[in-house]
Formats: structure tokens, sequence, C-alpha cells
């Protein structure tokens, strides 16, 4: 039994050993006018502890016998396995909850006790369902909204249900969180027998190569398990055929060349790939409801957008996201798709006309001659009467719309789910950025690289001719809002670990920094990486 699981068995033994030997008198206790005095005191703290425990009359719902240890025994058993979660032990004080059960003497002790259990029962609770952190608190650009479950129905609930259930149903149950639980336990075992071993001692490395760099890469290589071991020395077409295997898994040009990019993530540490899984972890709880029978999920470290239908990916595309300025990046958050528009006109966002549109005007009249610039009425004005000197971004007064094109900024499509941040998918006249590995260029919005089958995919659902009526929309060269029966929930999220169509996890860089600014507060959190034995 490895040394992690055998100490936490061994709390457990010792917890539920105090518990099922507390004397008959001391237990009756938990029944007295002092114990309920002791609960109600302790539970002031804390408003739904308080209204819990004054709806069931301060009565033991954890320090009593019959019930309360089953109760006691499905807690410890959880927090016990809480670092399998990725969460910070330590928070739950286990082995403090241990003592203070040894040491209870009094009904005063027991209630207090009995408060301290549900507090640590709600924090963990929490924390496994819907995750340890908040996450615009940790990034603003995080927009997502947690779905929270009101504290005090953990309590209501659980002393109503199967006490080993309750706690088995907390964690998300989707294939993604148990494909990641996984990994997590496979990198752990790695990290415990030394990682991937020694890294290799070079930038780059193409086929045809020889020496000790190649013997090093295939070793590597042979660890992570892309390729069976040789004493070869030769970069040949066995280690090619890994190579591209493992840029397939980590979203790297397919070329089977080791350059400086793929040399980088090659020596990427088992450690730093767990931290991945142990933020991909985190954020999947945050993410922790029903995602739509039919959605949409727009992976931003990934560079796709994917339909999903009943759980298996239906469609999937390329995609050009905000760039790695702050104020370009694209947000995080979930909305729903209802309509898309063909042949859409760009209405210019504000902070695009003042910051980059402005200046250009200001030395030249008819620059950017393209766009239409028009008042606040939508009339069309007249450049050559304009003297857009005497403007700044605040005073500017006018709007600039860019008609119906093949050139227009957001090509021949949009789809459209509104929201707040002004975020959207569309078409671009930009496509020679969908053949780069690294497609980080837009203000934000998502750019698609087969927009048209995109847009197919999604009226199949309302028409039998989608390519035909999509075309007609299209052949008219106006402005065409074609409306879905079904609106379609789009999630738009960052995932530099996630399970393939096989259950397998692939990597990918953290472009924007944000992964690496939440493993830093989970680390604060008190959450630490493991090595396993076994």
């Amino acid at each position: 039994m490895p040394l992690t699981f055998r100490n936490a068995f061994v709390a457990f033994l010792s917890f539920v050993t105090v518990l099922t030997l507390t004397p008959a008198p001391l237990a009756a206790q938990t029944q007295s006018t002092a114990f309920r005095q002791a609960v109600a005191t302790a539970a002031a703290r804390d408003a739904e502890i308080a209204a819990f425990y004054k709806a069931n009359g301060y009565d033991s719902i954890w320090t009593g016998n019959g019930r309360d240890r089953k109760r006691r025994a499905a807690l410890i058993g959880a927090l016990s396995e809480a670092g399998n979660h990725g969460l910070p032990s330590g928070r739950y004080d286990l082995a403090g909850l241990e003592a203070r059960m040894r040491n209870a003497r009094s009904a005063a002790d027991l209630g207090a006790l009995e408060v301290d259990l549900s507090r640590t029962f709600l924090q963990y609770a929490r924390d496994v369902q819907t995750g340890v952190l908040v996450p615009s608190r940790v990034d603003k650009a995080i927009k997502r909204q947690v779905p929270y479950r009101d504290r005090g129905s953990y309590l209501v609930n659980f002393v109503k249900s199967s006490p080993d259930g309750f706690m088995k149903a907390l964690p998300p149950a989707s294939r993604e969180y148990n494909a990641l639980m996984k990994e997590k336990l496979r990198l752990e075992r790695l990290l415990a027998r030394g990682g991937w071993g020694e890294t290799v001692h070079t930038k780059t490395l193409k086929p045809g190569a020889s020496g000790t760099n190649v013997v090093e890469l295939r070793n590597r290589l042979h660890r992570m398990g892309h390729m069976k071991r040789s004493a070869g020395q030769t970069y040949d077409e066995d280690m090619v055929k890994a190579v591209l295997a493992f840029q397939r898994a980590h979203g790297l040009a397919e070329d089977g060349v080791v350059g400086p990019g793929t040399m980088a993530e090659i020596n990427t540490s088992v450690a730093e790939r767990l931290q991945s899984v142990v933020v991909a972890m985190e954020r999947e709880r945050w993410t922790n409801m029903e995602r739509g029978k039919r959605h949409i999920e727009v992976n931003l470290a990934d560079f796709t957008a994917k339909i999903f239908d009943n759980g298996k990916e239906t469609f999937s595309t390329r995609s050009v996201i905000g760039h790695r300025a702050s104020d370009r990046q694209s947000p995080e958050f979930s909305d729903v798709m209802e309509f898309m528009v063909i042949n859409p006109s760009w209405y210019v966002p504000r902070s695009i006309v003042t910051k980059e549109y402005l200046p250009e005007l200001q030395k030249d009249a008819y620059a950017v001659n393209h766009i239409e610039i028009t008042d606040r009425q939508g009339r069309r004005i007249d450049r050559s009467a304009v003297d857009f000197s005497q403007f700044d971004a605040r005073s500017f007064p006018f709007a600039m719309r860019q008609p119906p094109s093949r050139g227009n900024a957001l090509g021949l499509v949009k789809f459209m789910f509104p929201n707040r941040h002004n975020i959207y998918l569309h078409d671009t006249p930009a496509k020679n950025l969908f053949g780069r590995e690294v497609r980080a260029y837009s203000h934000g919005c998502i750019r698609l690289a087969d927009p048209f089958d995109f847009a197919y995919a999604l009226l199949a659902k309302q028409t039998g001719d989608p390519q035909g009526f999509f075309q007609a929309k299209l052949a008219t060269g106006t402005e065409q809002t074609v409306y879905l029966k079904e609106p379609v929930p789009v999630h738009i999220i960052y995932r530099t670990a996630f399970a393939d169509g096989r259950g397998e996890v692939q990597f990918r860089r953290d472009i924007y920094g944000r992964d690496g600014r939440i493993w830093s507060a989970l680390s604060q959190a008190g959450v630490a990486l493991r090595a396993v034995q076994g």
C-alpha cells in the first residue's frame, strides 16, 4: 500500500475507533441541553450552519451513534482522499479533528466538535464540487460564473442521503475529470520514479543526426511512451514517428523535426505537467454543470472550436484567438448562441476606433477608407468636412462601420451569443494565420478556419439542406440574420491539459500565463504536488 494512502488509512481507522469506543455516558451527552447550547454557541459564527442546526433542534449529525457514525466515516474517508483531487488537504486538518475526537470529554467539547465537523464538511464539499479558488480573483479575464450551490443545502441534503453516496457524488462526474484524475496518479507515480529522466542537452535535432543527444532524446521519448526501447544512436524513421506522435499530443506543428519549440516541450518536466493537470482539475470544478446535450467548446489554449453532441465531438475547426497583449486576450465565460449573421457588417469596437483608427484619421482624413464613418443616427459623414485633429479618444463623436464584403474583418458570417464582453465567433479574410502553430492575433473574438462548415453543422438541426440554405442567404450579398431554432450553449475555456477522444491527456502551452497564476494561487492555498510510490 503506498505510504500516503497507508497514513490516511491509519488515520481513518484511528478516528473511527475513537468514535466507536466513546463511552456511553459521553455519547449520551450529544442529546443533552448542554450539548445543544454548545452547538448553538459554536454555530452562531456561521449563518448557514446556525440556520441548519436551529432547524434540526440542535441535534447531532456527526457526534452521536448509529447514523452519525456512518456520516463520520464517510467524511473522514473523503478527507483522507482530498489529495487525490488536487485539494489543499491541510485546510481540512484531519489530524486535528482526530485529536479533538480523542480529547472530547464533555458535552461542551462535543458540541464545539459537532460544529467543526460541519464546517469542515462544508469547506470540503464546496472545494471538491466547485473549486478551491474564485476564478476572477486569480485573473480578471476569467469571467466564469462558477455554479456554486447554497452552503446550507449541503447539510440538508447530506442528512437525507446515503453518506458514502453523497460524498462520492460531490466531485465532477465528467469523463474529462476522471481522465485528469487518472493522469494525475500516473504522473505522480512517474515523479516518484524520477520522471522522464535526463533532459536533452541541445536546442535542435533533425532526422539523420546521431550521437549522445540523440540517445538522450530516444530515452526520453521511450519513457514518455512514444517509442520502444532500443540502443540506436541515430535519429531514424522510428524516432521520426515518435516525434510526430509527441508533436500531435502537444499541439505542435507535425514535421518530425525537433526544433526549439518541440525541444522545449520535450524537456518540460513531469512536475510541470502535473501542475497543468491539477490546474485543469480545478478548472473542471469551476464548470461542474450541465454543458448542454449539444454545445460548443472553444479551447483557447488549443486554438480550436468544437461542437459536441451527447458528449461526443461531432465537429472541429482551428481558431485564431485574442493576442497575448493583456487588453486583447480572449476572456473565458459561458453563454448561449442564438443566431448567425450572414454577410455581416463590422461595427468597429470603440476601443479600436479611438486607439487605432483615430490617430490615422488625424494624419489623413481618407485613411482606412474601406470603413464608413457614421454619426449618432447612423448616417455616413463626409470626411472632407471634418477636422479630426480636434478630437481625442473621449470626444470623438462618430462610429465606424465596414459594410458586408469578402474583405470585411468578420468575413462572410458571424455567430452570435450576445454578451457584455462583445465576444463572438466569426469568419476572417486572413486565412494565412490558420497555418501557424500559435494563433493569437485577434482583438479578442474567435476567428474560425472553417466557418461555412461550422454553419452547416449548426443548421443541420433545423433544415434538410443546410449548405443550400446557407449559400442562398450568402448569395443575396445583404446582411441576413438566421436564428437557431434551438440555441446552443457556448463554453469558452482555457485548458493546457485535456483529454482527447480516446481519453488520453494532451498538453498545450500556457500562452496567456493564466494557468501559471492559477497554480501559484493553488499553492498559496496549500495544494502541493505528490510523488506516489506504486
